[in-house]
């Protein structure tokens, strides 16, 4: 190993018997790159994970919730309510929203093979009324749907979707409990992990 002299230095560096060379190669410098894009990544992906988690959700939240009642787009009320006592997995979603309208027939036949064993679906359309009216007479759904709007936002915001993504599921026991939250699209396994509960 040699030593570095004042000499030996670059004439604009300071003479100082700590000051090393600086070395500058193709590989170190690729080197250096790939370890700053590695570090964006991970904090994109750490971003990304925190934006799609649920958060806390507001004190007073749940029981808020069970006081609402939203418009149906053939009319009348679907009251929060009249679902306590039974699991109600409740759904935000969007006719603009792709995943939203593609998880719907999943949500529906989980619907169609649950109810009979207590199971409540309850949709909340984070929309206009004529383009949810629109969508569901092209494509029925045989649980309830609510009117929600912009209220819904505030609503989602409430249990934890800070963001206002859509969907947003929030999953609630027997006894009007949140039991599970999911940002994003749901899966067949999260239904299947949802389905004992109750």
């Amino acid at each position: 190993m040699t030593k570095t002299t004042p000499s030996d230095l670059p004439e604009s560096a300071p003479a100082s018997p700590n000051v090393l060379p600086q070395v500058s190669s193709p590989t170190r410098r690729r080197l250096l790159y790939a370890g700053v894009a590695g570090a964006a990544a991970v904090g994109g992906a750490g971003l990304a994970w925190w934006k799609f988690q649920p958060h806390a959700m507001e004190a007073g939240a749940e029981q808020a919730l069970w006081g609402m009642e939203f418009e149906k787009p053939e009319g009348g009320v679907v009251a929060l309510k009249s679902f306590s006592g039974k699991p109600l997995l409740l759904n935000f979603w969007a006719t603009w929203c792709p995943p939203c309208v593609e998880e719907l027939p999943m949500l529906n036949a989980f619907y169609r093979e649950h109810a009979a064993k207590g199971w409540q679906v309850l949709g909340l359309a984070i929309d206009q009324p004529s383009a949810v009216r629109k969508f569901l007479a092209r494509l029925p759904l045989e649980f309830p749907v609510g009117l929600a709007g912009l209220g819904g936002t505030d609503l989602g915001r409430s249990l934890g979707n800070l963001t206002g993504g859509l969907p947003f599921t929030v999953v609630l026991g027997g006894a009007g409990r949140v039991l599970h939250r999911k940002m994003g699209q749901v899966t067949p396994q999260d239904l299947q992990l949802w389905a004992p509960l109750r």
